[in-house]
């Protein structure tokens, strides 16, 4: 049992899944998708069905969600770029409020050059951790601390590619695909039950009020899961990809070229990449339930906020492409659930206006009892947890997607190498920062396959999406990219 301090405050749970694109949920009504724990988690909550990440890939995508703010802003536009000491984050206002904010696993954010010595390692990696977090368990992309675990339950890790791809001595059955053999390591074994087993330790008779943010890597690639996960969905029974895109465009020809088409033509792989997908999530969803389980064994259910959602989605084939880049719906739209007993608000709802990931600091600060930054883009959810609708809520979604870092191939200048997103119910326009336009009309093309560039929409939805970004203006450190090699500087091309 938990020991108690301020029991006014409740404590505050905040869960990311790395990579988990909204409709692949069982909730969200996904026809294989199987997420039991976080189905009953969403239906003692609130489910949040129109929710967006505002960035990506990672990096980009936490300093949104972890200071309320929109890339506009904080101009974090790639994994590296550092973020501005001079923005607060939801750690550092939490440890104000008296709270120890706990980490457990990563955050991927480069400290700020300007606030460190020029040989400090931190200024080598994207994948520093956000000031004003403990660490109580640092697992970063080499996941080191895994793979001795791994070590001391009789694995042997001096084959580390081993441990991160299917196994390779077993025969793949007829209709299956390359990516269906299970992982070498058990269920049990997972950096997700890693993760979760060292959280559960911890939790046990840590006083409350406390706040532990979990950030778990799966259903990030590599694509395998450990049997049985990996042979929950049979690929001919899964969802198939969307097509391509219908339309020229420089923007989507060039995801082709850099590299994020799927790895293969066969259909089969393609719906096994998915299948598999949806077993990675099924086995996150297990190791979730746990979690769960943890907290109400310790008594503290009731008096503890949990919200769970992910830094972005995955294209996962459709319209021929893999990973989180773009403009795509499926790349930015996200679950979230948050959950407090305590507040004696609304249970099983399903919200489905516009929420945003700038809106996820606000409503853990508020709910905590806090003061929410100015700084803060977003608006607190609690009116949404408490009746189940708020007044006067936005009308449309917004993202941005910076491609700096791929300027090369348009010749254009670094600060015209981004995209905005405004995506309402009946459409999605794409406004580029040196390129043309592009145009869905989503309630002709809800699947986003027939993208155009001329529409009678159009003015309008520019005029709404430059209201809300006037105009891209790069600070000190949007153009810096930290690497293992040292800290670069973009330049534009011919520069």
């Amino acid at each position: 049992m938990a020991t108690s301090g301020d029991s006014s405050r409740p404590n505050l749970l905040f869960v990311t899944i790395d990579q988990w694109r909204a409709d692949s949920f069982g909730a969200a009504g996904h026809p294989v998708v199987r997420t039991p724990n976080l189905d009953a988690l969403a239906a003692d909550g609130v489910r949040f069905a129109s929710h967006y990440s505002q960035a990506s890939p990672c990096g980009p995508s936490r300093a949104c969600l972890l200071t309320g703010t929109y890339q506009h802003t904080n101009r974090v536009v790639f994994n590296g770029t550092p973020l501005d000491a001079g923005l607060t984050n939801i750690a550092h206002e939490v440890r104000v409020g008296g709270y120890d904010p706990l980490l457990f696993g990563y955050t991927d954010q480069t400290v700020d050059p300007r606030t460190v010595a020029d040989d400090d390692p931190r200024l080598l990696t994207y994948e520093g951790i956000l000031p004003g977090f403990t660490v109580a368990l640092q697992l970063p992309d080499d996941r080191e601390a895994w793979y001795l675990w791994l070590e001391k339950r009789g694995h042997d890790i001096s084959d580390r590619g081993r441990l991160n791809r299917p196994r390779d001595d077993v025969e793949i059955p007829p209709g299956r695909g390359s990516m269906w053999p299970p992982s070498v390591f058990a269920a049990e074994e997972t950096e997700t039950a890693f993760v979760v087993d060292r959280v559960i330790e911890v939790l046990d008779g840590l006083p409350e009020p406390w706040f532990v943010h979990v950030s778990l890597l799966r259903p990030h690639p590599p694509f395998h899961v450990p049997a049985p996960y990996n042979d929950f969905h049979d690929p001919a029974e899964v969802p198939a990809p969307l097509p391509a895109q219908d339309i020229d465009h420089p923007f989507i020809e060039a995801l082709g070229a850099w590299g994020f088409t799927t790895a293969s033509s066969d259909p089969l792989e393609v719906r096994q990449l998915r299948a598999t997908y949806y077993g990675m999530i099924a086995e996150v969803d297990h190791q979730v339930g746990r979690l769960l389980g943890a907290v109400e064994a310790a008594g503290s259910t009731d008096r503890t906020v949990v919200a769970v959602t992910s830094d972005h989605g995955e294209l996962l084939g459709d319209y021929g492409l893999v990973s989180k880049l773009g403009h795509h719906d499926r790349s930015f739209h996200v679950p979230l659930i948050v959950r407090w007993p305590d507040l004696g608000g609304v249970s099983g709802t399903v919200v489905d206006d516009f929420t945003e990931h700038v809106d996820v600091m606000p409503t853990l600060l508020d709910l905590a009892g806090l003061p929410v930054p100015e700084q803060c883009q977003g608006r607190s959810l609690r009116p949404f947890l408490e009746t189940g609708s708020a007044p006067h809520w936005r009308s449309a979604a917004h993202w941005e997607f910076d491609f700096r870092v791929f300027a090369g191939i348009f010749g254009l200048p670094l600060v015209d190498c981004n995209l905005a997103v405004l995506r309402d119910r009946a459409g999605k326009l794409v406004l580029f920062g040196g390129l043309p336009p592009l145009y869905v009309d989503l309630e002709r093309d809800p699947d986003e396959v027939a993208p155009v560039a001329e529409h009678p929409a159009m003015r309008t939805y520019a005029e709404d999406l430059l209201d809300w970004r006037p105009g891209v203006v790069d600070g000190p450190l949007a153009n810096l990219l930290a690497t293992p090699g040292g800290m670069l500087t973009l330049t534009d091309p011919g520069a």
